[in-house]
C-alpha cells in the first residue's frame, strides 16, 4: 500500500522543480539526491545569496531552506522569496528547535517546517502536503464559464457528442481548442 502511495506522490511531484538551500555540503548533496527521486529537477545552493539568484532565474515550484546559513539566514531568504512570490511553497528544514525562529517562520508564512534528521515518513508526508497544496491552488485557479448556443448549433453539438459517446461539454471544449488552435 505504501509503495502505491509513493508512486502516486511521485507522479505528481515529478511535474515540479525544486530548490534546496543547505550550507552543509553532505546534507545538501543528500537532500538533492533524495528529492531528485521525486522532482523533475532539483537545484541547490549553499547560501541564501546564491539561492536568491537561482530562485529568480529558475522560479522553482518548491523551495527547501535551512534556517542557519552563512550571511543572510534562511528566514530572511524565505521573507525575500515571499516578497517576490507570495504563493511560493517554502519548506523550512532545520536542526534548530529555537521556538523564536519557528514562530518567525510561521509569521513569514512558510508552508512547512521539518526538523532534522529527516526520515522517509517525514518526506512522504511532506510531499503529500505539497501535492495537496498545489491541488488546492489549481482548484482555486480553475475558472467556470457558461456558454449559450443557438438551438441549431446545440442540436449539432448534441448529435456529434452522441455519435462519439462523449459529453456535450467535451465536444464544445474540443471545438474551442480547434478554433483557438490549442494543441493537447
Amino acid at each position: 500500500m505504501i509503495d502505491n502511495d509513493i508512486v502516486k506522490i511521485a507522479n505528481e511531484t515529478k511535474k515540479l522543480n525544486a530548490l534546496v538551500v543547505e550550507d552543509e555540503k553532505e546534507a545538501n548533496e543528500l537532500m538533492v539526491s533524495t528529492f531528485s527521486n521525486f522532482f523533475n529537477s532539483v537545484d541547490s545552493a549553499m547560501n541564501a545569496e546564491d539561492a536568491l539568484a537561482i530562485y529568480k532565474a529558475k522560479k522553482p515550484d518548491v523551495v527547501f531552506i535551512d534556517i542557519i546559513l552563512p550571511g543572510m539566514d534562511g528566514l530572511e531568504l524565505a521573507r525575500k522569496i515571499r516578497e517576490i512570490n507570495p504563493d511560493q511553497i517554502i519548506v523550512i528544514i532545520s536542526a534548530s528547535n529555537d521556538m523564536s525562529k519557528i514562530s518567525e517562520a510561521i509569521k513569514i508564512g512558510v508552508d512547512s517546517f521539518i526538523q532534522k534528521p529527516i526520515d522517509s515518513n517525514k518526506i512522504i508526508d511532506l510531499l503529500k502536503n505539497i501535492n495537496q497544496t498545489i491541488a488546492k491552488r489549481k482548484k482555486i485557479e480553475t475558472k467556470t464559464f457558461s456558454i449559450t448556443l443557438p438551438m441549431d448549433l446545440y442540436d449539432r453539438v448534441h448529435a456529434d457528442a452522441k455519435v462519439e459517446r462523449i459529453s456535450k461539454n467535451a465536444m464544445i471544449i474540443r471545438a474551442l481548442k480547434s478554433f483557438y488552435d490549442i494543441k493537447p
